[in-house]
């Protein structure tokens, strides 16, 4: 994409042009000089959920009381799920909204090693969100040591090839364990080529779609996809902490047995029978009581990206993120900063990563300076990443030009030589 100008107006002139703009006013913006870039970690409040939860606490909890699982809230799991499903190219029973993303991933990596006994080996990338690679080794360590744990190489830390994918998977291989956009560089594999590749090898593929749902289109069905799972706090919007989704595709979701036999999983919950016997469908995968109130902030947020279409949001995000990179490349590229992303449009998800050797002073000076200076709240992963999230419902152009205008200042003026190089707990 070719931007003409560095100048705010040009920005301006974007934002005037939008037509997902209407969807900024949905959200909860009490400080108009803050730039929140965080969307990928942790969204905004959708102004329709707290009219949503407050019904839900006083009228739904608070008046119906146990009653209200007979009112809807006992099949919300399933039926939210299936909106789910919408946006991701799933059967509407193929999704489950359900416990946390490391579980999904635990549950759905134990069913697909135990359908594949003769074969010991276990393939993801060093790309991959550390909590996935904890949980195929601690996998590996329940079952007996007898996996191998193969992580395919990245050559510039940002992408990989498809060579390498393809080297790495052979007739030995049980599981295939992928993020689909990756965590710090967002790099995005081609999804329907790897499952594809892990099919011909004859082995299972699982993709975490957490930095993915809401942010790229996702055709799990069209792709072939066997098993994948994905978090609802960051483009989804549903509020910190809140539960996960996982999915199976329906014709494996009788063949596969989760290794957590839970109350909800049952056939049939409330016949209280002492012998488990798995329901014949997604709810299989459950486990105990949902925490409704999460889910239901859930189900407040999700509507939001329904309406407003995954293709026009991927228009924007591909729009954005390559006008972000331009700024880079103008203005932070001569005061040492290297591009931590893809420039490649469709290897790359909604946020960019832009590096710099005082990569977690800048953060926290972007964070931290106080008035008049305009805060921008990013992330920070390490070595030297500052993450800039893309969040197309509600970031605006003239933000991005803001927010790569404070950091030129930070840099040129090194403001960022006030702050520690200590990390916080949380960066």
């Amino acid at each position: 994409m070719d931007f003409k100008s560095t100048n705010v107006e040009f920005a301006s002139e974007l934002d005037a042009q939008d037509e997902l703009a209407v969807f900024r006013h949905e959200f909860l913006i009490s400080d108009p000089n803050l730039i929140y870039l965080d969307g990928n970690s942790l969204g905004r409040l959708p102004k329709r959920t707290i009219d949503f939860m407050r019904s839900a606490i006083e009228e739904q909890w608070g008046k119906r009381l146990i009653r209200i699982w007979n009112d809807g809230w006992m099949q919300t799991p399933t039926q939210l799920g299936a909106r789910i499903a919408s946006m991701v190219g799933a059967q509407e029973d193929e999704i489950v909204v359900t416990d946390a993303t490391t579980v999904n991933l635990f549950k759905l990596a134990m069913a697909a090693l135990r359908a594949r006994p003769q074969r010991h080996r276990i393939v993801s990338d060093v790309l991959n969100f550390p909590s996935d690679l904890y949980v195929l080794q601690g996998i590996i360590d329940l079952l007996g040591s007898k996996h191998e744990l193969r992580l395919i190489p990245s050559a510039d830390g940002i992408s990989i090839t498809s060579r390498d994918v393809e080297n790495a998977i052979d007739a030995q291989t049980a599981l295939v364990c992928l993020t689909h956009v990756a965590f710090k560089s967002a790099f995005m594999y081609d999804m329907a080529r790897v499952t594809d590749v892990a099919h011909q090898a004859g082995a299972f593929m699982l993709w975490d779609l957490s930095h993915s749902v809401g942010a790229v289109p996702v055709d799990l069905n069209k792709a072939n996809v066997d098993l994948a799972v994905g978090c609802t706090y960051k483009y989804l919007n549903g509020g910190p902490g809140s539960p996960a989704f996982l999915y199976v595709r329906k014709d494996l979701q009788t063949q596969l047995k989760p290794p957590i036999w839970g109350w909800l999983a049952a056939d049939n919950p409330f016949a209280f029978e002492l012998d488990f016997t798995p329901a014949s469908n997604i709810s299989r995968y459950k486990v105990g009581a949902p925490p409704m109130l999460s889910m239901k902030a859930v189900e407040a947020s999700v509507d939001l990206l329904i309406e407003a279409d995954m293709e026009r949001l991927r228009a924007k995000s591909e729009s954005q993120t390559s006008y972000l990179i331009y700024l880079m490349d103008e203005w932070l590229a001569p005061l040492g900063f290297t591009l931590g992303s893809p420039r490649q449009i469709e290897q790359r998800g909604s946020h960019v990563s832009i590096r710099h050797a005082e990569g977690y002073r800048i953060c926290r000076a972007l964070i931290e300076s106080p008035p008049p200076a305009v805060k921008v709240i990013p992330d920070f992963r390490e070595p030297d990443n500052i993450r800039l999230g893309i969040t197309p419902l509600y970031t605006t152009y003239t933000e991005i030009h803001r927010a790569l205008e404070r950091i030129r200042t930070i840099v040129d003026e090194k403001i960022y030589g006030q702050y520690s190089n200590e990390r916080l707990g949380v960066t």
